[in-house]
């Protein structure tokens, strides 16, 4: 007999995509007012997803998406280019590169003095001359057949407003300053509703360093 969860994991890396690719289509082809408040909250909506996207990958990172290889690998893959062009195969090596060397000189995701030179460290770090040529040609393409107000908004600011969102609660605070444990990590105090929409329970970091063969889907099951 099969087992019934063993695709679950696939199951909501799709939704996630699906989730994303719709309402980014939506939104690209949408004839929006500036007055109208929903435009601005569907800016928030769509860098969560953007942000959902990247745990996706980060997930693929841990195999916690499907048992067979090519196609954990190939979800991650897809999503993480989907993010901002990036290749997953190099956010692969540096991310467990940061599980094995938290908190030290030889982490990438680490950097002391502050939040925004350890941002723009965290940036350079990940960010790639190629990736930008990708990106850049993607939207000279895509203005072809989309507005570009449309474009700029619900496209460019909701990816760049993620990258905030993913190290601000995925990096920043978990890892700044120093910690009675072995991962350097704390851990989000707050309920599950806002572990969730801050950063798909990467908030409780401590957990995940602790159980990073926890999806994160099921990551606030560990939380003690």
């Amino acid at each position: 007999m099969k087992d019934p969860n063993k695709f679950t994991g696939l199951i909501v890396a799709l939704t996630v995509i699906a989730c994303w690719f719709t309402s980014l289509c939506l939104l690209l082809n949408w004839h929006f007012n500036w007055t109208n408040p929903l435009v601005y909250l569907t800016v928030l909506i769509q860098m969560h997803l953007y942000t959902g996207l990247f745990i996706t990958a980060h997930d693929a990172m841990h195999g916690t998406i499907s048992t067979n290889k090519t196609v954990n690998n190939s979800v991650g893959y897809l999503s993480v280019f989907l993010f901002a062009g990036f290749f997953y195969s190099q956010l692969y090596t540096k991310h467990h590169k940061h599980h094995r060397h938290v908190h030290t000189a030889d982490d990438p995701d680490y950097a002391e003095h502050g939040f925004w030179k350890w941002y723009f460290s965290f940036m350079w770090n990940y960010v790639t001359i190629i990736q930008l040529v990708i990106m850049a040609v993607a939207y000279n393409v895509l203005k072809v057949w989309v507005a570009e107000q449309n474009l700029l908004l619900f496209w460019v600011l909701p990816s760049l407003l993620s990258t905030f969102q993913l190290f601000y609660f995925g990096t920043y605070l978990p890892h700044k300053g120093e910690h009675d444990n072995e991962y350097q990590s704390s851990t989000l105090r707050k309920n599950h509703f806002f572990a969730f929409i801050s950063c798909y329970f990467f908030g409780y970091h401590l957990e995940h360093h602790q159980k990073p063969g926890t999806p994160w889907w099921q990551l606030y099951k560990s939380k003690g």
